[in-house]
C-alpha cells in the first residue's frame, strides 16, 4: 500500500511522456506474465525512462548482501565497481558485505547516498556449509539494522559483474530469477530436492520455474520472512543429518513454490556466459564470472 501510494504521489506532481502500450506487447518470443499473474521482466517489456521517473522521485534504500568468505573475495572489487556503473544507479544502496577478512574489501570511491558496510563473519570449512549459513546472516542482518535503514532488499551472489542497467524495474514484494540454465527446461528436469524426508522436498510434477539463488530480494519485510523460513528450514534438516542437494537455493525454491514471488526477473538479470547468448537474451544485465570452482571453492 505504501508504494502503490508513493507512485501515485509520483504522478499526481509530474508529467509523463512515452510510448503508448500496445495490446499486442512488445515481446511476443517469450513469457512475460507468470499463471498468477506476476509480471516476467525482460529487455522489451518496460520503459527504463519511466520507471525511473516513478521511484527516483520516491528517494528509496536498497540494501544489497553480498558474501565475500574465504577465496571469493578475489571478486568483490570486479563485483562493486560494476555495480556502480550498473545498478540501480540514482538510488541510495547499501551494500552489506559479508566476509572473514574485512581488511581486503576495497576501498572504493562510491556514488552519493551509497555506502559500504563489513559485517565479519567466520571462515567455514566446507563451501556447503557457507552456502547454508547465509540465510541466517541475511535474517540477522535485517533484525539488527537493514529493516529501519532500507524499504528493498536484494541477496546477490559476488563472483558476477554487471554489464548493464539492473534499475528499479526489479522492485517489487517478492522478487526471484529464472536461472539461466534451466528457463527452458521443463519441471521434470529441475533440480530440486527429491528427498522426501528434507524440508526442502518439491515432488516431481510440482514446481513453477528453477530459481537461482544467486539472486532473490524484494521488500525488506518480504525477503525477512523468506529467510527466516529457508534458516529454520535448514537447521531442521541439519538436526536430522539431512543436507538438501543445493543447500540453500533447495530451500529457497520449495519456498517459491509455496509463496509465490510477486515479479520474476527474466535470465537477463543473472546470466552464465558459457550459455552464450541466445537470441532472446537481448541484454545480459549481470553475468557469473568464469572461475574454477576447484580453486576458490573450499573443499570443492
Amino acid at each position: 500500500m505504501f508504494i502503490l501510494i508513493m507512485i501515485n504521489k509520483c504522478f499526481l506532481h509530474s508529467r509523463f511522456l512515452y510510448k503508448q502500450p500496445s495490446i499486442s506487447g512488445e515481446r511476443t518470443d517469450v513469457l512475460t506474465v507468470t499463471p498468477w499473474l506476476a509480471p516476467v521482466v525482460w529487455e522489451g517489456t518496460f520503459d527504463p525512462m519511466l520507471i525511473d521517473a516513478i521511484y527516483k522521485p520516491m528517494n528509496l534504500t536498497v540494501a544489497a548482501t553480498v558474501f565475500a568468505v574465504g577465496k571469493y573475495i578475489m571478486f568483490l572489487q570486479g563485483f562493486l565497481e560494476s555495480a556502480e556503473r550498473h545498478f540501480l544507479v540514482g538510488f541510495r544502496v547499501h551494500y552489506h558485505i559479508f566476509t572473514d577478512e574485512p581488511e581486503k574489501v576495497p576501498p572504493l570511491t562510491l556514488a552519493a547516498g551509497r555506502q559500504i558496510i563489513v559485517h565479519k563473519v567466520h571462515k567455514l570449512n566446507r563451501w556447503q556449509d557457507i552456502s547454508a549459513s547465509r540465510m541466517q546472516l541475511i535474517q540477522k542482518v535485517i533484525e539488527d539494522r537493514v529493516h529501519r535503514e532500507a524499504i528493498y532488499m536484494f541477496c546477490l551472489d559476488v563472483d558476477a559483474k554487471f554489464y548493464s542497467r539492473w534499475g528499479a524495474e526489479a522492485l517489487e514484494l517478492l522478487v526471484a530469477q529464472m536461472h539461466s540454465w534451466f528457463y527452458r527446461e521443463q519441471r521434470h528436469g529441475f533440480t530440486y530436492e527429491r528427498n522426501p524426508a528434507s524440508k526442502a522436498y518439491i515432488p516431481n510434477g510440482e514446481g513453477d520455474f528453477y530459481y537461482a539463488g544467486a539472486l532473490f530480494g524484494g521488500s525488506v519485510g518480504e525477503v525477512y520472512k523468506l529467510a527466516k523460513m529457508c534458516h529454520s528450514h535448514l537447521e531442521i534438516d541439519r538436526a536430522n543429518g539431512i543436507e538438501a542437494l543445493w543447500q540453500e537455493e533447495s530451500h529457497l525454491n520449495w519456498y517459491l513454490l509455496h509463496n509465490k514471488p510477486s515479479k520474476v526477473l527474466s535470465p537477463e538479470y543473472m546470466w552464465d556466459n558459457k550459455k552464450g547468448q541466445p537470441g532472446e537474451i537481448k541484454v545480459i544485465r549481470f553475468s557469473q564470472v568464469p572461475k574454477n570452482y576447484k580453486e576458490v571453492r573450499e573443499n570443492a
